[in-house]
Formats: structure tokens, sequence, C-alpha cells
């Protein structure tokens, strides 16, 4: 029987653990399900934005970058995130959005750690830059250029980043330092081959001398500056040169003065830079002659910015509803894929509780047949060992307590003349105490009866211990609610009560038992007394029986007390838990 129960054990592990191994296996292979890549899109999208961007379509260049942007992965496609960030932002700005500008270009700066070329970077930071430089937070627009400075990248755009901090510092009025950095540009190499690089620092020079009252090198740097400028004629470099000479000539020779505002707000009109053209009609009006003049430039600088003000905010919001509108598309694909992602996960699911399922049915089945077999195998052996023991305890009481009896009593009729009545009644009583014993052996292994009539049965054992010179008294036993205490409680009460007995009649010579029940709450009490010649505890001829009723009383984890002294009598207290 072990063996066939280790052999069907063996097979469940085997057919659980094939189970887990197959099931680990196809999981992988879902997970492994390759997704469908993203990049020829992301180049078709590209391609097109790019075109409109270089073709001066910013609303429609706008539009596709913004796609471009949701369909890239911050992390995985960095270079494309960002850089498009940074058209985004580019676009933004020159429309004068720079607060807007700033939180797209703000998009790009957690996924910069995942790109190697600094290049990317360097875009972001300048970008960051002019945004804060429009919005007057020169603080944080140095930064982002020292941060752009610190990169290491082509020498080209150190030299930007450094003119770049040279702009903020004449905004901020620190105008020699800002001339100190423009010097400097002056010995590179790179700075003098480009034109208009090199026009731009001779002017700024230009202007940073006229602010520290340096005139003379002044009106030298800016006419230098102004030479060059001719040459390339970029109406907004021009501009610039004509508004700083204005300036210069503003509190020296205001006619010549105003035909540099004028030229400078020509030259913005044609290169279309409109902040420009507010500065410069600005410094015309302040230097109007008069009333006339003054109205007419007045009036052309308010409706300017209303007009300004109304395009930029007409972009804006058009910039804003494209974002808004793809933002709401990719959430509806979203919620699209999510819903047919959980419907398929839903299936899978299901799948695997069915294939589940059958195993756990398998297992169970499996695992009642192993246990029905381990605990039938148990039980047999049990009763095995069961039936041995009380073999071997019934033939040792016949052997120690009738076999010596009975070859006495043989012994007596064989050696006695059983004619004479004495005779005869001695081999009487003989025969009784055997008899009794048999009767007490036959008791301690019957079938107990622990129904409704446990009380009864209990009853009828106690006064079964009753003779001619035992005298036994049952006190409160009805009292008791036996129907409420488990089966195994009142079959120990009752073969503790016949051990006490059988000692009682055996050793103690007693004529008077008393038996007392008691019942509270939670216990059932139990008081046992006889006038036997009692027992010194240490020396007892029947210890083991004892020792048998402290073990059964424990093992309903209830409590046993035993008081006796030679010639004091016997007395037990048992306190048995009702639950």
């Amino acid at each position: 029987m072990a063996h066939d129960t280790k052999e069907i054990m063996r097979r469940f592990l085997y057919i659980i653990f094939t189970f887990l191994f197959l099931f680990s296996c196809q999981q992988k292979s879902n997970k492994t399900t390759k997704q469908k890549s993203s990049k020829p899109q992301i180049e078709k999208l590209l391609k097109a934005a790019d075109h409109f961007y270089d073709s001066n379509y910013f609303d429609s260049a706008f539009y596709y970058y913004n796609k471009v942007k949701f369909i890239c992965h911050p992390k995985t496609d960095a270079i494309h995130y960002v850089s498009t960030l940074n058209r985004m932002a580019d676009i933004q700005q020159r429309h004068g959005d720079y607060a807007a500008s700033e939180s797209t270009v703000t998009e790009a700066l957690p996924s910069l750690k995942y790109i190697k070329s600094p290049e990317y970077a360097w875009n972001t930071y300048v970008i960051l830059s002019i945004n804060y430089l429009n919005t007057y937070d020169y603080k944080n627009a140095a930064l982002y250029n020292q941060k752009a400075l610190e990169l290491q990248t082509e020498s080209w755009r150190n030299l930007a980043a450094r003119n770049n901090i040279a702009v903020i510092l004449i905004e901020e009025e620190k105008y020699q330092e800002s001339l100190d950095i423009f010097l400097s540009l002056l010995t590179h190499e790179e700075v003098r081959d480009d034109a208009l690089f090199y026009a731009k620092a001779l002017d700024n020079i230009g202007f940073c001398y006229f602010k520290i009252n340096e005139f003379d090198k002044a009106i030298y740097y800016l006419n230098e500056s102004l030479t060059l400028r001719q040459k390339k004629k970029e109406p907004f470099d021009l501009g610039k040169s004509y508004l700083h000479l204005a300036k210069f000539y503003e509190n020296r020779n205001i006619s010549l003065a105003k035909k540099y505002m004028m030229m400078s707000y020509e030259q913005f009109t044609i290169g279309n830079n409109a902040d420009e053209r507010i500065a410069a009609l600005k410094l015309i009006t302040q230097n109007s002659s008069s009333n006339q003049e003054l109205k007419k430039y007045s009036t052309k600088y308010v409706d300017l910015v209303d007009s300004i003000f109304e395009v930029r905010q007409k972009v804006k919001n058009q910039f804003a509803r494209v974002k808004y509108d793809s933002k709401k598309e990719k959430d509806e694909n979203l919620k699209l894929k999510t819903h047919k992602a959980e419907n398929e996960l839903l299936l899978e699911r299901q799948k695997n509780k069915n294939i589940i399922s059958y195993i756990i049915v398998a297992i169970s089945l499996s695992l009642i047949i192993v246990l029905y077999l381990y605990l039938t195998s148990r039980g047999n052996k049990e009763k095995i060992e069961a039936t041995y023991k009380s073999e071997t305890r019934i033939a040792k009481k016949l052997h120690d307590e009738l076999a010596n009896d009975i070859y006495h009593t043989m012994a007596f009729v064989e050696n006695k003349n059983l004619a004479l009545a004495e005779n005869r009644e001695q081999l009487l009583n003989n025969l009784d105490i055997i008899y009794s014993r048999t009767t007490d052996i036959s008791k301690e292994n019957c079938t107990l009866t622990t129904d409704k009539n446990y009380a009864l049965v209990l009853r009828e054992m106690i006064l079964g211990f009753t003779t001619s010179n035992i005298t036994i008294s049952i006190h409160e036993l009805e009292t008791i609610a036996w129907n409420t205490l488990e089966r195994n409680k009142k079959t120990t009460i009752y073969r503790v009560l016949q051990e006490l007995l059988v000692n009682m009649k055996k050793h103690s010579n007693a004529n008077l038992v008393g038996i007392k029940f008691k019942k509270t709450d939670t216990n059932i009490s139990i008081h046992y007394t006889d006038n036997g010649k009692g027992a010194d505890l240490t020396q007892l001829s029947y210890k083991n029986g004892l020792h048998n009723v402290e073990n059964r009383i424990h093992s309903i984890k209830g409590i046993i007390d035993i008081d006796s002294d030679p010639g004091k009598g016997f007395k037990v207290f048992l306190k048995i838990p009702v639950s």
C-alpha cells in the first residue's frame, strides 16, 4: 500500500510540473509577440513637416510635427522626439508665443539623457534661453546659455552661446561685461569669416561703447557694421544698424537720428519683423516734432500693436487647437486600442482560466485519490495497532488477574474434600471472584453508548461496582447536559471513573464511595471520594492505572488532582472543559 501511494504521488507531481512548464512557455510566447514598428510612419510625417517648415508654411509644419510627437517614444525614439519638440517650440517662438514655446521645449528635457549627440541638447537650451530673454527672465536665459556653452560641441555653437550671453548682458545693462565678450569673439577666425556674425558683433560692440560713453569708438564700430550689412542687404540686420545709429544721434543730430529711425522702420517692415517695427515706431513717436507727426506715428504704433496682438492670438489659438485636436485624437485611438487590448486580454484570461480549471479538477481528483489511499492505509494501520494493544492488554489482564485465580481454584478442588460444606462455600466464593473480574474486564472493553442514553449507561456502570460490602452514592448526575458534550470527552469520563472504581475494588477495601457531578458555564467538575485504606502516592501498587487516568484527562485538556494518604481514603478531583 505504501509503495502504491508513493507511485501515485510521484505521478501527481510530474503532472503538476509539466503543466507549470507548458503554461510558463505559453505566457513567454505571448509576451514576446513583436509590435509593428512606427519608424516608417515617423519618417513620412517628418518629411512633410520639414518641407512645410522650409517653405515657411509654419502652421502646416506645426500640424505634422505635432503628429510625430505623439507617435515618438520619449526614450526609444529620443532623437526624433527632441528634434520635433525643438522645431515646434521654434515655430511658436517665431510667432511671439514665448510661454507656449517654453512649455513645448521643456517637454524635451527629460529625453536628452537618452541622446549621445550634444547638438540636440544645445538646440533645446538655446531655444529656452531665447524664450526667457524675450520674457525678461535674464537669469534663466543666462543659465541655459551657460549650459549650452558647457557642452562638448562644434566651436561655432560655442561662439554662438557666448554671443547670446553677451546680448543678455546688454539687456541687463552690463555693457562692459558684454563688450569684453564681443571683443573676444572678434579674435576668432570663424567669426571674421562669417560676414553676418562679424557684422552683428561689430554692431553690438559699437552699441556697448555708446552706452559707456566712448563715442568715437562707438561710431566707428557702428559704421563698420553698417558697411558690411549694406553689402548683405538683410532687412533685419540693416534695421538693427539703423536703430542703433538712430539712438546714437538722438541727442546729437536729431534730423539724422530721425532719418535712421525711418530707415530702420522701413527695413523691419520689409523683413516683417513685428517686435522691431514696434521698437522703431516707439522711438519715432518719442522724437516727433509736431502734434500731426505725433498723431500719425502714434496711430500707426497703436494699430500695429493691436494687429500684432490679434495675429499672434489667432496663431496661438491655432497651435493650441492643433495640439488639442491631436491629443484628443490620440486619446480616442488609445481608448480604442485599450478596449481592443482589454477584449483580447479577457479572451486570453478566459482561455487560461479554462485550462487552469481543467488542471485544478485533475489535481483535485488526484489529491482526493491520494488522500483516500493515505487515510485508508493509516486507518488500517491504526486499527491493527489498536487491536494488537487491546488484545495485549486483555491478555495481560487475563493472565495477571484470572489465570492465577483459576489455577488456585483448580488446586483447591484437587486437594480439598468438597463433601465438606465449608470447602464447597470457599469454592463458590472463589468462583464468584473469578466471575466479578471477568465482568470488570468485559465492562472495560465494551463499546460505549454516548448518545442520549449516556447518563443511564454511566449510572449503570458506576452502580455495577456495588456489592453487599460496597455502597456507591451518585449526586447530580442528571443535572449535566450530556448531549452538549463532545463524544470523546464523554468516553474519557466513563473510562476514568471505571478505572477509579476498578482500583477501588481491587486495592482500597473501601465500603463507601461518593461521586458528585457539578456543571458551570465552562466546565464539568467531578469529585470522587472513598473511605478506603488510602495510599502513599509515591509507592502505589496500581500506579500504572492512575497514570492512564491522568493521560486520559490531559488528552482532553482537563485537570486532575489526586489526594490520598495511608488511612485517610482516596480523593480525586476532575475538571473537564465544556468546549
